[in-house]
């Protein structure tokens, strides 16, 4: 996993200019260009190897953050096997400045990156806040999210392959044009819809929601082992870490192989 996050940070230098292959740079550049986007999947499709992985050698409960976790490595991927597709000069010649665009940009700061954010929130908030956020309204924000995600940027890849432009207040009216944008429209309201039960789900847990305890995940990670919220100094004493699970070590010394695991 390091190995890999290295490695796309030094080929994602060299990757830029494939959101230019329009702009009439010479074969060469986009060739170059071309092939080090290709490249830069290798290392990414290593991490999503190493995600599976690691679920698959979890004992996995389907709580809220875990749902926007597995919600964000598949939409992860998609994003990656599209940006790749775009990384092909041939094919992005033709949908540079499309809605396809859209949907791949969106898909990555949407369905990845927000998809990650929203279960860090549900993961951490408890320790931040010393409460737990409401798992039934959690669960209906995530499928409401994921429903309204899906129906806005799966389908706004359609229109950008029969050739709408972005950036326009509105457009012509070419077979399907119409129909496909009422869809994504609704499928954004739908999403607007669950981030205000998420922002209620917040606000109401602050001050009503069950108190969380230190561990309430029952974690390995040395964070839960102080209180909820965490004192301002953190650790009384620095914590001596001898496994990938310190916390695991701290609740269960009589299992003295599980720092070698």
């Amino acid at each position: 996993m390091v190995g890999a996050t290295v490695c796309i940070a030094f080929v994602s230098m060299s990757v830029w200019a494939h959101h230019m292959f329009s702009v009439g740079m010479s074969a060469y550049s986009n060739s170059f260009f071309t092939l080090t986007t290709m490249a830069v999947g290798v290392p990414t499709g290593i991490k999503i190897f190493n995600w599976i992985g690691t679920l698959w050698g979890g004992k996995i409960q389907f709580k809220v953050p875990m749902l926007f976790s597995i919600g964000f490595l598949f939409q992860f991927l998609i994003a990656g096997l599209t940006g790749v597709m775009l990384g092909s000069a041939a094919f992005a010649s033709q949908l540079t400045l499309s809605y396809f665009v859209v949907a791949h940009f969106h898909y990555t700061l949407v369905g990845a990156l927000l998809f990650a954010v929203f279960g860090a929130f549900y993961y951490w908030y408890p320790k931040i806040t010393g409460r737990m956020m409401s798992e039934s309204l959690g669960k209906v924000h995530f499928w409401l999210f994921l429903i309204g995600f899906h129906l806005t940027f799966d389908l706004m890849h359609i229109p950008g392959l029969l050739g709408m432009p972005r950036r326009i207040y509105t457009y012509e009216p070419r077979p399907w044009w119409g129909p496909l944008n009422l869809l994504i429209s609704i499928g954004a309201f739908i999403q607007a819809v669950a981030v205000l039960i998420f922002l209620w789900n917040l606000i109401f847990s602050y001050f009503k929601g069950p108190v969380a305890g230190n561990d309430p995940w029952d974690a390995w990670t040395l964070e839960w082992s102080v209180s909820s919220p965490p004192p301002s100094y953190n650790f009384a004493k620095i914590p001596v870490v001898q496994s990938r699970r310190p916390l695991w070590d701290l609740k269960h010394p009589e299992d003295p192989d599980s720092r070698y695991e």
